[in-house]
């Protein structure tokens, strides 16, 4: 009994208190249009309601796209729970920029996990995801998803029956994509599509904005089309996703309620519908332009000197390193100004060991310099095939081939002869002053924890490793996870120059722990500079967290006062441990307390908490902290600390 009255204290007191009064009334069967002028600061402190009773209930979560114009677009985010019964949050877009937000924030979602393919893509998903907006054009409300949203025809046919039961007037579905048109005709709704919100219409700026960029018309985006953010693409048709461009064009309607334009904005860069693009500007396909789109119109000229020395782009940065030490370091002897020799993660390790912070353990370990990667990618001539690939054009410009040619490259590493006096000297510290017990090999390199760019989750560790062999195994396995394809990609787009990227490994005492998390030194959902700890806790290795294994137990604990707040309990019946043989092993069942369900009590979150809190004023005070943490009975280890980019 207790467990179902902490399940429906959660429902009604985390989520529904955040939702505005609720009012049963009778739908109203003609619309009403928005004012489309008002000023759009968040009229309310709550994330959703239930309900929309009313245009003043609208307009309370409502935002709007190009206000005070007659181009203006009043919209609001809704998400349909499935697992609830179909109950429908009409989420206050005021104050979410994305579902994800939302969901993270109330949570629904698992903080930091991927929602992407469970939301957009899962035939059995738990949530529908869509946006609400009044189109003046037709003047009629619609609802719409994703243009990548694979919606079946039972998706589609329950949201509209949802929405039409709690919305105030008649909503009708607008399909952005075939896809999503025909599984609508399937399902019985009725429909308004973009052609008939914009027929006769050649032009629309789905985002004003300056450009200057290099013409790119793309046909077709697939893993062969290389795009850069340097460019101003033209499509046909709209991409799943899309990396940081200059500036976007599309030949056929889009809604600017889209995917993509939703980028646009974050970006800051112009996205226009401009009719049969891909014809009008085939001339000027790989030429430099200076596009100006405004609300009514366009204009450009080609790139001549005067506009291109206003094109600047960034600098490309050298990740630093020190090849001149050679000497492998336990952790005791390492400190954070060491990461140019062990990189960030071991040296960071290293601080809080050497800190007088008390109340958990660190797992001793060493570290093996980037001299040793230096001297085995120059010994098997690894560095001169990174030489060639950057100058290999189809390498450049194929994602495909790059692909292909990277996991070759991590194959070529990974089966490489290891130098036999660093085996010797890594081996010989395992046993001494690890006792040869189990150990993760981590990465640790000096591209991840730079500036604007954490590298969190791009390179590999290699669990419960508990052999000489294994162990040399391991350590090439994260040497090669370097030139893993999404590694590559994120340093492109962060100006990080390949050539002078190393890997460092830490080689850490592996602990079976009994519980394992992730916390944040603030609520990344509240205010600046708050002191509420984000933590979440799964029974067993936190790898089923970072790999969205499922939702997690997440609690909220306020440091000033040490209350804590149940966000969500676990709903993971299997725990990841050691495995006699290596890595780790999923097994059923739970640690969570059989009375109320909780794998963390309030306690041990408060300790938990205070840990966050000291480790933050450990590295300066001013960047948050994430931080990878494991229990064994009452001991806590901590196992990483790092910078979170997204909250000051």
């Amino acid at each position: 009994m207790r467990l179902f009255a902490l399940l429906a204290l959660f429902l009604l007191s985390g989520l529904v208190s955040d939702a505005f009064a609720q009012r049963s009334r009778r739908p109203a069967q003609r619309p009403a249009p928005p004012t489309m002028a008002e000023d759009k600061k968040p009229d309310a402190e709550g994330n959703s309601l239930l309900r929309i009773d009313s245009l003043e209930e609208f307009e309370k979560v409502s935002r709007t796209y190009h206000q005070n114009t007659p181009f203006a677009l009043p919209h609001a985010m809704f998400v349909i729970d499935r697992r609830l019964g179909d109950r429908v949050y009409y989420v206050n877009t005021q104050k979410f920029k994305y579902h994800k937000d939302f969901l993270y924030a109330t949570g629904l979602a698992p903080l930091g996990t991927d929602v992407y393919k469970t939301v957009y893509f899962a035939p059995d998903r738990r949530f529908i995801v869509g946006t609400i907006a009044w189109q003046k054009p037709v003047g009629k409300w619609t609802w719409e998803m994703w243009e990548g949203d694979s919606a079946t025809v039972e998706h589609i046919g329950a949201a509209h029956r949802v929405i039409n039961g709690t919305f105030f007037t008649d909503v009708s579905f607008k399909p952005n994509s075939t896809r999503q048109e025909d599984n609508g005709r399937s399902a019985s709704v009725g429909i308004v599509t973009q052609d008939d919100i914009l027929r006769n219409q050649e032009y629309m700026a789905l985002n004003p904005g300056k450009a200057i960029g290099r013409v790119h018309i793309i046909d077709t985006l697939d893993d062969t089309v290389e795009i850069g953010d340097n460019e101003i693409i033209i499509l046909r048709e709209l991409p799943v996703t899309l990396p940081p461009v200059a500036g976007i064009i599309v030949a056929k309607p889009s809604s600017p309620l889209s995917h993509i334009n939703i980028l646009a904005k974050g970006w800051g860069v112009p996205n226009v519908y401009i009719k049969d693009a891909d014809i009008l500007f085939k001339e000027f396909d790989t030429k430099w332009i200076k596009l100006d789109a405004t609300l009514t119109g366009y204009t450009y000229r080609f790139a001549d000197k005067s506009v291109l020395d206003q094109y600047k782009p960034p600098d490309v940065r050298q990740a630093p390193v020190n090849l001149r030490v050679r000497r492998l370091a336990g952790l005791r002897e390492q400190r954070a100004k060491d990461s140019v020799i062990y990189g960030a993660k071991a040296a960071n390790q290293g601080e809080i060991l050497n800190s007088t912070m008390r109340g958990f353990e660190v797992p001793d370990g060493f570290s093996i310099p980037f001299f040793w990667y230096d001297r085995f990618m120059k010994t098997h001539g690894f560095d001169k095939v990174i030489d060639d690939y950057i100058d290999d054009m189809e390498f450049v410009h194929n994602p495909r081939y790059r692909r292909e040619k990277l996991a070759e490259f991590r194959e070529r590493i990974k089966n490489a002869q290891f130098d036999p006096q660093l085996r010797t000297q890594i081996i010989a510290r395992w046993r001494t002053q690890l006792g040869a017990r189990p150990v993760f090999v981590r990465s640790s390199s000096n591209a991840e924890d730079l500036p604007n760019f954490s590298g969190a989750g791009l390179y590999s560790t290699v669990p419960n490793v508990r052999n000489a062999d294994q162990l040399i195994e391991a350590v090439k396995t994260v040497w090669a996870s370097l030139w893993k394809f999404e590694a590559y990609e994120a340093r492109v787009r962060n100006y990080i120059d390949h050539e002078t990227v190393h890997m460092s490994a830490l080689v850490q005492l592996g602990i079976d722990m009994e519980r394992g998390g992730v916390m944040f030194s603030a609520d990344p959902f509240g205010s600046k500079g708050n002191q509420v700890a984000y933590i979440s806790v799964v029974c067993g290795h936190n790898d089923q967290i970072t790999a969205n294994g499922g939702m997690p137990e997440q609690v909220l604990v306020d440091r000033r006062n040490g209350v804590v707040r149940v966000k969500t309990l676990s709903q993971i019946t299997s725990t990841l441990r050691f495995s006699d043989a290596g890595g780790l092993a999923e097994a059923p069942g739970t640690c969570a307390d059989p009375l109320s369900s909780r794998i963390l009590s309030d306690s041990e979150a408060t300790r938990l908490a205070r840990i966050a809190g000291a480790t933050k004023r450990l590295f300066g005070g001013k960047k948050e902290q994430d931080i990878e943490w494991g229990m064994i009975g009452t001991r806590i280890f901590i196992l990483q600390s790092r910078p979170l980019p997204d909250v000051e």
